[in-house]
């Protein structure tokens, strides 16, 4: 093996100014933000599916008409609950999946913004959509 095998790599320790894994617009933190938005969005989404899950449970005593525009107006909010807590997933996984690059990261900080206020907005939604008796 000869002396120059780094083909190119005068020596230094330095990485090509070429080389996509450690370029030099890399961002070492771009990790930072969808962890936190993991943190809050993941344990809030599953406390607002439980709240959901539970609240038919508030109608357990009533009885005629009020059960059943309660239970047509839950399935309703019971629906968009899902819907909405699937997007703040999406929201979340695409804050993971933006390229840890320094010009994304306004981006990823912004994605990982919404998937928690997503959580938040779709659960205030799924309240006012229920006839609470």
């Amino acid at each position: 093996m000869s002396e120059n095998s780094h083909d190119g790599d005068s020596g230094t320790g330095s990485t090509p100014a070429g080389d996509p894994v450690c370029g030099p617009d890399e961002d070492p933190h771009a990790w930072i933000a969808p962890l936190i938005s993991s943190v809050v969005t993941v344990p809030l989404g599953l406390a607002a599916l439980l709240y959901g899950a539970l609240s038919p449970m508030e109608c357990d005593s009533c009885n005629g008409e009020v059960v059943e525009r309660f239970h047509d107006s839950w399935m309703i909010g019971w629906t968009v609950l899902w819907i909405g807590l699937l997007i703040a997933l999406a929201v979340l996984i695409a804050s993971w999946a933006v390229p840890h690059q320094l010009r994304y990261a306004a981006r990823r900080v912004s994605l990982a913004l919404a998937a928690p206020a997503t959580v938040v907005v779709t659960f205030v939604a799924f309240m006012a959509l229920v006839d609470w008796p």
